[in-house]
């Protein structure tokens, strides 16, 4: 099976559920606790990329840093919202499943099936 990765953060229900599921089926992915170690403006792009959205969906619009950092301009391009959730992972939405060349963000926790081979 193509390797998976999982953006987790493990305080999240969201997120700890998804890993249940994946784990339920016999899967062990990688898990990236993205807080701890967070993710490179590069990293964010091919993230992007393999979502297939903008930077603007993978905000988490709840999070106080999106309210001091003003991130609901719109006038902000897509590098200024990346280098937002480099400097503050907290802002990147989770979980986060990676299966080769194809993401989902696991919101709700079931979402991440819907990607597996």
């Amino acid at each position: 099976m193509t390797d998976l990765t999982l953006y987790h953060n493990p305080r999240c229900s969201k997120s700890r559920g998804a890993l249940e599921l994946l784990e339920a089926r016999g899967l062990q992915p990688k898990v990236v606790r993205y807080l701890e170690t967070p993710p490179s403006a590069e990293e964010l792009r091919e993230l992007l990329g393999k979502l297939g959205i903008p930077a603007r969906q993978l905000l988490r619009t709840g999070e106080e840093e999106y309210k001091v950092l003003k991130l609901a301009d719109p006038a902000l391009d897509e590098e200024r919202l990346i280098a937002a959730m480099v400097a503050h992972p907290r802002l990147i939405e989770r979980p986060i499943l990676v299966v080769g060349e194809r993401a989902v963000i696991g919101r709700p926790a079931e979402k991440v099936l819907e990607i597996l081979p």
